[in-house]
């Protein structure tokens, strides 16, 4: 027969989560304790630090940021919407007055730059939105030359249609003019 101490020491677990049990439930149902819980905890809080944060100017935060108004983060973007504006302006001029190749690096420039500036940290969503822009001025004008030179092409093939059948209307009346 198993000695009386092996039965004791199986059964303590069940008699610890009687006793046990009994003492959590209800230390759950005095209000104390559930008052604590439906307050908000430390974890969602805020610090003194960030609270100070919270209070400065638009200003203030903006010189401090790592994109903000005294690094090149910021300025470099504000001085490349130039480069868009101008591209803007490029729209009214005639596409024959355009440089295919500058547009090209224009827009390779916007486009693979724009990937960049979401990879890089900081991250510069000011950055990336003029290379977007950038990028989607210089597929306008791109297709505008190439559009262009199609139509050159076109107009250079019908021009020499043109000079063939003149050609052979001349060479017709010259015939005449020799037979007569």
């Amino acid at each position: 027969m198993a000695p009386a101490n092996n039965f004791f020491k199986a059964a303590r677990p069940v008699m610890r989560q009687q006793l046990f049990g009994a003492q959590v439930r209800n230390a759950f149902r005095t209000s104390q304790l559930r008052a604590q819980f439906r307050e908000s905890s430390k974890r969602w809080q805020s610090s003194s630090a960030s609270a100070e944060d919270a209070q400065q100017s638009w200003f203030k935060r903006m010189w401090d940021s790592p994109i903000g108004l005294k690094t090149v983060h910021f300025w470099a973007p504000v001085m490349k919407w130039a480069l868009v504006l101008a591209g803007v302006a490029d729209f009214a001029r005639p596409a024959e007055k355009l440089s295919l190749t500058q547009n090209g690096a224009l827009t390779a420039t916007g486009i693979i730059w724009t990937r960049w500036c979401l990879i890089i940290k900081p991250k510069n969503y000011l950055l990336a939105a003029v290379n977007f822009f950038l990028g989607a001025v210089g597929v306008v004008q791109c297709t505008r030359i190439l559009l262009w030179q199609s139509a050159q092409k076109k107009n250079a093939g019908e021009l020499v249609q043109d000079v063939k059948e003149e050609i052979k209307e001349d060479a017709k009346e010259a015939k005449a003019a020799v037979k007569a």
